[in-house]
């Protein structure tokens, strides 16, 4: 079992825990921002091994914060290497076998790395960007360059198949694996429990979180960092495993030779963080001052469309909060001394910000935090009782309609509403954050069993969703069968579970250009 850090080195013994930011202001709370050491609750040890310092460099293993800056684990590798005097390798790769690996999801990623390539081209930091080209061709690949190691740093998150390469790690012999949670705002173990509804934990959040206000990653750690240049890869290592060359990193012809579904075709959205930040910018400048009021409306075009870069790390939450915190001036101390978990007036900021603040924190940060500590969140028995319970009463309800999943892929039901979002969700790899509600909850209505709607949505949303496979999709697709939610007056197959319709839909919010350019002939 991983247990939390308590000896990273020497050169740390004096090292004080920050402090709360007492609700000061806010170059105070920047000023404070951690030196990570000692124990810290952003810190997993997972390979309890010592310390090598005569190893070839520190390792960062980069699998889910793939950002060269506002990166606790990159913070922290860059500290090591600096205390030892020993280089910086960072390993970013991409596997071909996971599950719905596909253009769509492998060119967002590719475009990150040829990013970093350009970056780190002629800095001394090592980068090695590894594509496998076949099933299983990495086996190896982390042993050997950990066994050169003085330590490996790792990103710890619950994200899709992170969790599973953070097992890996901690099966590396002879070396200390560090994993660093650079996720949220609030370290996503620090709860050390789940909470039932976005109104529990936002009480919870506003009694921790000043504490932590704090803790920001370097925006740019690599900056006049002094680090010693990395040395070339050894040959026997970079001939087994050769590093992507940032020709076949930007080639839509070394894309389409990998093993992987090229039937889910890449979007126009680029990965990386350079058109992340430029999406951040043009919401905070379009958008974010007409938040509240307009973004369950699709024609108005409101909402953030923030979480692709979320998803894939190449933007950080940390980045996005301090964007809307600098663009108000704002400071600790206008932090509410109220934790009434209300949604609204707690920061101090204009009713746009902390709606999206909710978003951004509140939302985001209890899904990460649930799948964190419930491994098997996928899986339909991981429903609140209650909602398990009225569903399956209502199991052998008469449905309207059934629909077999592929006419459901392919946008084949009576619904025009419904078909126009999955079309969206093709075409786009996005659903518009209202209509992707009623998304799920038409699936529930029209597949023969709830656990069957929770495949089928898995499915849809994993397979053709840019920011699928992320916790904060799968809780939004639980919360359409009752994960964070309450009981609402019954209803046929739905329980007491929170029903929606596309006729109310269509009343509530503006849809005439959305149904337009979405509902086809």
């Amino acid at each position: 079992m991983a247990v939390l850090v308590q000896d990273l080195s020497p050169a740390l013994a004096n090292f004080q825990r920050p402090g709360p930011c007492d609700r000061g202001t806010w170059d105070q709370a920047r000023s404070r921002g951690l030196s990570l050491g000692l124990t810290h609750p952003r810190i997993e040890l997972t390979q309890a091994a010592p310390m090598k310092p005569d190893g070839e460099w520190v390792l960062y293993w980069m699998t889910a914060s793939r950002r060269l800056g506002w990166n606790h684990a990159l913070d922290r590798a860059v500290q090591t290497a600096q205390e030892l005097a020993k280089p910086l390798l960072i390993l970013e790769a991409v596997r071909s076998g996971y599950r719905w690996a596909s253009d769509r999801h492998h060119r967002f990623l590719l475009d990150g790395m040829a990013e970093h390539w350009n970056a780190l081209r002629d800095t001394p930091v090592g980068y090695y960007p590894y594509v496998e080209r076949g099933h299983h061709d990495d086996r190896g690949l982390l042993s050997s360059l950990a066994a050169l190691a003085c330590c490996v740093v790792t990103d710890d998150s619950p994200v899709h198949f992170t969790r599973d390469l953070v097992s890996a790690g901690s099966r590396l012999q002879g070396v200390r694996v560090e994993a660093v949670d650079s996720c949220g705002l609030l370290p996503i173990r620090t709860p050390g429990r789940t909470f039932s509804a976005a109104y529990h934990f936002r009480r919870y959040l506003q009694r921790e979180l000043p504490r932590h206000l704090g803790d920001a990653p370097n925006p740019d750690p690599l900056a006049d960092a002094g680090l010693v240049p990395c040395p070339p890869l050894p040959d026997d290592i970079a001939a087994r495993w050769p590093p992507a060359s940032l020709e076949e990193l930007e080639s839509h012809t070394f894309l389409v030779s990998l093993p992987i579904d090229h039937s889910v075709a890449a979007i126009s959205n680029r990965g990386g963080t350079k058109p992340a930040t430029a999406r951040l910018h043009r919401f905070l400048n379009q958008s974010l001052s007409r938040y509240d009021c307009d973004r369950n409306h699709p024609d108005l075009e409101a909402a953030s469309g923030l979480s692709p870069w979320l998803h894939f790390g190449h933007l950080s939450a940390h980045e996005v909060f301090r964007a809307v915190a600098d663009l108000q001036s704002w400071s600790p101390l206008r932090l509410s001394e109220v934790a009434d978990g209300r949604r609204a007036g707690w920061w101090g900021m204009t009713v746009e910000s902390e709606a999206f603040l909710d978003q951004l924190v509140t939302w985001r940060e209890l899904s990460y935090g649930y799948c964190t500590m419930v491994p098997d969140y996928d899986h339909y028995e991981t429903l609140p009782e209650w909602a398990r319970n009225t569903l399956e009463a209502h199991a052998s309800d008469l449905r309207p309609w059934v629909y077999e999943l592929d006419e459901l892929e392919n946008a084949k039901t009576h619904d025009a509403l419904w078909n126009a979002a999955q079309r969206q969700l093709r075409s786009d790899g996005i659903v518009h954050n209202y209509l992707r509600m009623l998304w799920g909850k038409k699936i529930l209505e029209w597949t023969s069993s709830p656990q069957e709607a929770l495949e089928v949505m898995i499915h849809l949303n994993n397979r053709w969703a840019i920011d699928g496979r992320d916790p904060n999709s799968y809780s939004g697709i639980a919360w359409c069968l009752g994960r964070f939610d309450r009981g609402w007056p019954e209803r046929a197959v739905f329980g007491k579970v929170r029903s929606m319709t596309s006729d109310s839909a269509r009343r509530k919010i503006r849809l005439k250009r959305y149904l337009e350019e979405w509902c086809g002939p």
